[in-house]
């Protein structure tokens, strides 16, 4: 039966986290990006093909790119919008060019994924990516004082974020403003608050239809060249999937994703499938979605969350929290033998663990953590591959 290809998320040079480190960790595909390459710039065959060399010579494949940022005037359809999907469609061209295939992207406002506290301690001791509703509330409501905010929640959230607020320090507070707005690992951007609230200024007037509309003809001028180039699609889900800061989230729910598969008909356009980020929603039924929309699945993301009734998630181990990740991998499993083709997978997230709580380590991105997660799931995988393979 065939198997996920086991890929690993690596920033590049300056990553913590070294190629031999992930060899060793027994990925053997490369999910990467040029981030030292602006918005909306071209990415050129030169700067592709030197990347790929480095990923090459440590004894591993470029699988896929994560991500190739969308501008936001593209989102906002402003400025020089056309010329940046012109240069969207010429990275596309430049990536197969170089073998490249696998491409993800997301159509999130402003901000990429988003949590509160970076380094929440876990019951083990680990620490792990947390989103705290109480705290996002009172950066919103009171750090930012965004215009007509209180209108985004019930009297009740209010006073919940006014005393968390008000229980603050002063470092509390920086550290807070810094987690949201100043650039996680793989974000586009980093914000002072005046810049941020100039950023949220960009999406007045544009609600949920209208963003939509946005991603639809993004893809419908993209989805053809990726087509022509063999080029598969993998936009992400919204992080957290839900809206925030007044600004709309278009993939966050199955019915996001049928309708801009169908805004695009083409091979191309297609689905990252990240089990954290759809799993934070309860009405999406994850093992359906993959039974569902498994033809359009391109990459796929493990890992998963463990919710509450107040709004907060955090990360989970990865066969803990709220995903059924059993019935998640079968049917993975079982879609990659109906389509006759192996999707490359990576542990996503993991929890900073045992030396590396000591070092300096991307947000979510920790060796020994992600080492973990990858050791379970390619177990589980193994054993679920076999009692499939008996049947």
């Amino acid at each position: 039966m065939l198997r996920m290809e086991q890929t690993w998320r690596w920033y590049g040079p300056n990553d913590p986290v070294s190629l031999s480190d992930i060899k060793q960790a027994g990925a053997t595909g490369i999910v990467t990006a040029l981030h030292h390459v602006p918005n909306g710039v071209v990415w050129t065959k030169e700067e592709i093909q030197k990347r790929k060399a480095i990923i090459e010579a440590a004894g591993l494949a470029w699988s896929v790119v994560e991500s190739v940022p969308v501008h936001e005037d593209i989102k906002t359809q402003s400025g020089r919008f056309k010329d940046y999907i012109h240069n969207y469609q010429q990275s596309l061209r430049n990536l197969a060019a170089c073998g490249i295939r696998t491409v993800t992207y997301n159509f999130m406002p402003v901000l990429d994924w988003t949590r509160t506290d970076l380094a929440y301690t876990v019951e083990d001791g680990s620490k792990a990516l947390r989103f705290e509703k109480a705290a996002f509330m009172a950066f919103d409501l009171f750090m930012l004082q965004r215009p007509d905010a209180e209108k985004d929640y019930s009297e009740e959230e209010i006073a919940r974020a006014k005393e968390h607020f008000d229980s603050m320090t002063a470092a509390d507070k920086e550290l807070l403003q810094k987690n949201i707005i100043a650039g996680l690992p793989g974000s586009e951007e980093s914000f002072t608050l005046q810049q941020f609230q100039a950023a949220l200024d960009k999406y007045k007037g544009i609600d949920a239809t209208q963003l939509k509309l946005h991603l639809f003809y993004f893809l419908q001028q993209i989805a053809p060249v990726a087509e022509e180039a063999g080029i598969k699609l993998a936009i992400h889900p919204d992080d957290p999937p839900f809206p925030i800061l007044g600004l709309p989230r278009v993939v966050s729910t199955e019915q996001d994703a049928r309708e801009l598969l169908i805004a695009a008909p083409y091979a191309s356009n297609g689905l990252c499938f990240c089990t954290g980020s759809y799993g934070v929603r309860a009405d999406n039924d994850l093992p359906g979605m993959i039974e569902r929309l498994g033809d359009h699945i391109h990459f796929i993301h493990l890992r998963s969350t463990q919710r509450d009734a107040l709004g907060n998630f955090h990360e989970a181990n990865h066969l803990e929290g709220d995903v059924d990740m059993f019935a998640v991998v079968k049917n993975i499993l079982l879609t990659m033998k109906r389509r006759n083709v192996s999707i490359p997978m990576r542990p996503d997230h993991g929890h900073q663990m045992l030396d590396d709580l000591h070092k300096k380590t991307n947000p979510g991105y920790s060796a020994i953590g992600r080492l973990r997660g990858l050791a379970e799931l390619r177990g589980l995988e193994m054993g679920i591959a076999g009692a499939l393979g008996s049947d």
